[in-house]
């Protein structure tokens, strides 16, 4: 199988899994579980936070951040195509009352002047805002990259309207890698951070929220309400722990193989992309000589694997799971059946 449908179809290496196995382990809940207490630790010093909590998933990650920074009734302010508006089920409005207030911007990257424009005076008629959501890799924005100039002018602009600053990190990791800085660099200039284990990094279940020891505290309260208070989690924080240590640079060699994938996919006939945009581990290329529902079709019989956007263009993530070998095979099954 080449499988490049997401990174989140990554499995555990023998060694996570014997990481795994050894793993000593406590009831979470009651803060007793050593690993879950090594990783948040671990984490919240790599990211320069005071403190940091274990949770399931991505989505419950960022929907406790939202619920910790607002109450109902109050507003936040993200790209129109950010994962925490698109991808969460209306979770910001379901759990937190919140609004969602979409800003235009450049394949989810925007700046002060885009920010501001949408920024409301305060007045009694008007929700009130309250928080900044960034998401650094950009998921519908190809991986893109946020510059680290960009991030500082946005806060810049929250700091001046007293707003808060999140950073959606799932792939924050590819991120520093792309920057070729520590993350610790990306995530100064937010309140809190979530981050993902279960993407490039190949554990197979987890995210972390950090930030200061009074908001991670609170935010310990909304895990519990939201069910996502965990017993002996150890087991899977041990794999999110070594792919911490283990897995980040290796995400160099995944962003290889994008732009290999890029740059292939730009001698076929037929498919329209900019191996420029490629900046990580997402590859989104348009079809101009049939569906991608076709294109799948014929890839899915030779067990080759991919996600369509719409109805004439795919997206492919580079991973773990996918070797620099198999790269040109993804490329010849694509020039053939686009030729055909």
């Amino acid at each position: 199988m080449i499988d490049l449908r997401s990174d989140t179809i990554t499995l555990p290496t023998p060694e996570m899994r014997e990481a795994m196995a050894q793993a000593p382990v406590g009831d979470d809940v009651f803060s007793d579980d050593p690993t879950v207490n090594t990783l948040e630790e671990r984490v919240a010093e790599m990211l320069g936070k005071e403190a940091a909590v274990y949770l399931p998933s991505g989505t419950m990650t960022n929907q406790v951040a939202v619920r910790t920074h607002t109450k109902p009734g109050d507003e936040i302010l993200l790209d129109e195509n950010a994962h925490i508006y698109f991808y969460e089920g209306g979770g910001t409005a379901a759990l937190s009352g919140a609004i969602c207030r979409l800003i235009p911007g450049e394949r989810g990257i925007f700046g002060t002047v885009e920010m501001e424009t949408v920024l409301r005076p305060v007045d009694v008629h008007y929700p009130r805002t309250k928080l900044v959501c960034l998401e650094n890799t950009t998921n519908r924005g190809g991986g893109k990259v946020w510059p680290l100039e960009k991030i500082a002018e946005v806060e810049n602009s929250a700091r001046k309207n007293n707003l808060k600053m999140h950073l959606d990190g799932a792939r924050l990791w590819n991120a520093a890698i792309a920057l070729q800085v520590p993350e610790a660099e990306i995530t100064r200039y937010f309140d809190s951070v979530s981050v993902c284990f279960s993407k490039g990094l190949g554990a197979p279940v987890g995210s972390a929220l950090v930030g200061s020891h009074d908001f991670i505290l609170e935010a310990r309260r909304f895990r519990k309400q939201f069910g996502g208070g965990m017993r002996q989690a150890g087991i899977i924080a041990a794999g999110a722990l070594y792919a911490l240590e283990n897995n980040r640079k290796r995400l160099a060699e995944d962003h290889a193989n994008a732009k290999m994938f890029a740059n292939g996919l730009a001698e076929i006939q037929g498919i329209e992309i900019n191996p420029d945009d490629v900046e990580t581990n997402i590859v989104m290329f348009g079809l101009t000589k049939m569906s991608s529902h076709d294109l799948l079709k014929q890839l899915g019989e030779q067990d080759t694997h991919m996600l369509p956007m719409n109805n004439s263009s795919i997206r492919a993530v580079t991973n773990l799971m996918v070797t620099e070998k198999q790269i040109p095979e993804a490329l010849e099954q694509i020039r053939k059946a686009v030729s055909e």
